[in-house]
This record gives C-alpha cells, sequence and structure tokens, in this order.
C-alpha cells in the first residue's frame, strides 16, 4: 500500500490530486493486464484447436492402418483357404 505523503497530510487537494494518479495508474495497469489475459486465452484456444486436429489426424491414421491390417488378414485367410481347397 502507497504511503501518504507528508503534503498529502497538510493538504487535501493534494491527497485528491495523488488518489487521481494513483488510480489513473492502477486503471491502466487493469488494462493492461485484461489484455495480456485476453490474448493468453486466444492462444489457449489456438492450441486446443491444434490439439484437436492433431488427435483426429491421429485417429485417421489409426483407422487407416486398423483397416489395412484386417484387409490383409482377409485376404491371406482367403488365399489360405484357396489353396487349401485345391
Amino acid at each position: 500500500m502507497v504511503e501518504a505523503t507528508d503534503i498529502e497530510k497538510k493538504s487535501l487537494e493534494a491527497h485528491v490530486e495523488l488518489c487521481a494518479e494513483r488510480y489513473n495508474a492502477l486503471e491502466d495497469k487493469i488494462a493492461t493486464l485484461d489484455d495480456k489475459i485476453t490474448l493468453v486465452g486466444t492462444m489457449i484456444k489456438e492450441v486446443k484447436e491444434t490439439v484437436g486436429k492433431m488427435a483426429e489426424k491421429n485417429n485417421d491414421r489409426l483407422i487407416s492402418w486398423g483397416v489395412a491390417i484386417i484387409g490383409f488378414l482377409v485376404a491371406s485367410t482367403v488365399g489360405l483357404f484357396a489353396y487349401i481347397a485345391k
């Protein structure tokens, strides 16, 4: 907390002026903080979207590999049965 100066203790007008300056400085700091928080929120949203897209790509990749493996197994089984049936 800011201590009152000697001039503030003696003059109400000086106190009021210094308080106004202090409040303006606080408002500026709060506005800056608000901007930074908004920026962080935007960055978090972008990271979340990127992670979601990466998860979708990984899921698509896993599905493709799964379909390929199942297709190979089915083709191998059919080929094996065809070979045995001869």
